[in-house]
């Protein structure tokens, strides 16, 4: 049983957060394209409307992922091993940003109509997204190491 949640819960992983960690970095490039008028702006505006539902989407089915490793963590015995509350923590920390600040940051680039921003007034909110993308792909990575290297293993790692 321990080795279908662990093969679920490493599974919904690099489907869900990589395809978020890919779709956000893409997301504000495509946001400021489609604000600039320029040729093709309806093309940068549908691949970045795409981005934001493969975010979003992603996200809610990233839910397993916590899950399952919560799942597999009492099955092994290590849900007080302080390497799995780092990486559950930082976790909780990756979800909040995306939640509330990711999500809602492309929400707001991609608003039509008067609540539209222009180029001018998107750009500070595109490099805001790119900066907590970041945050956000280089927490996930600390949390990948964690669960590769796991301090005080007794595997070798």
């Amino acid at each position: 049983m321990t080795k279908l949640l662990l093969s679920i819960h490493v599974l919904a992983a690099i489907v869900a957060v990589g395809s978020i960690t890919v779709a956000a970095s893409m997301f504000p490039r495509y946001a400021l394209r489609a604000r600039a008028g320029t040729e093709g702006d309806g093309r940068s505006a549908g691949v970045a409307a795409l981005l934001h539902r493969v975010c979003y989407g992603y996200a809610l089915g990233g839910i397993v992922v916590p899950v399952f490793g919560i799942a597999t963590g009492a099955a092994l015995g290590v849900l007080t091993d302080a390497w799995l509350i780092v990486s559950l923590v930082l976790t909780m920390i990756a979800a909040a940003i995306l939640g509330f600040a990711i999500l809602p940051g492309q929400r707001r680039l991609l608003a039509e109509g008067g609540e539209a921003p222009t180029e001018e007034e998107a750009r500070p909110t595109a490099s805001r997204l790119t900066m907590l993308t970041g945050v956000f792909n280089l927490i996930w990575a600390v949390v990948v190491v964690l669960m590769i290297v796991r301090p005080g293993s007794t595997t070798g790692a």
